[in-house]
Parts: structure tokens; sequence; C-alpha cells
């Protein structure tokens, strides 16, 4: 029930490989530069993973939203 670090890593860059992609064609439609469109892809993933990692470690403690299958109760 309470992933672990690791999942939450590779949660993150999974998840940032995809706004990634979007965050660069965005910026090419908005620039017309394919350089700028992989220079802002480029810093914004390494931000992004930082902080989505941070984000799921936090809510990881939150117990809101969160229950026990049945059956499981007696198992933790």
């Amino acid at each position: 029930m309470i992933e672990n670090s690791k999942r939450s890593a590779i949660k993150a860059i999974s998840w940032r490989i995809t706004g990634t992609i979007d965050t660069m064609i965005i910026s090419y439609f908005i620039t017309g530069k394919i350089k700028w469109a992989i220079s802002i892809g480029g810093v914004e993933i390494f931000t992004k993973i930082f902080l989505y990692f941070l984000h799921e470690r936090v809510w990881d403690k939150i117990k809101y939203g969160r229950r026990i299958p049945k059956g499981e109760e007696y198992n933790i």
C-alpha cells in the first residue's frame, strides 16, 4: 500500500519524459525554433523530475483517500 522511494523516482522520470516531449512540442510551436525547444525541454526535465519526486514522497505520507483492501487488514 505504501510506495517506496525507488518506485516514486521511476514514476517521476517516466512522467517527466512524457511532459518534456510535450513541452518541447509546445515550445517549438511557440518559438518556431527547434534549438530553443530542445533547450527549454532540457532544462525543465531536471527541475520537474526533482519537484515531482518530492511531491510523490509528500503525498505518500498523507493518508487522505487511502484505504486498506478487504482481507489485508491483518497482513500489515
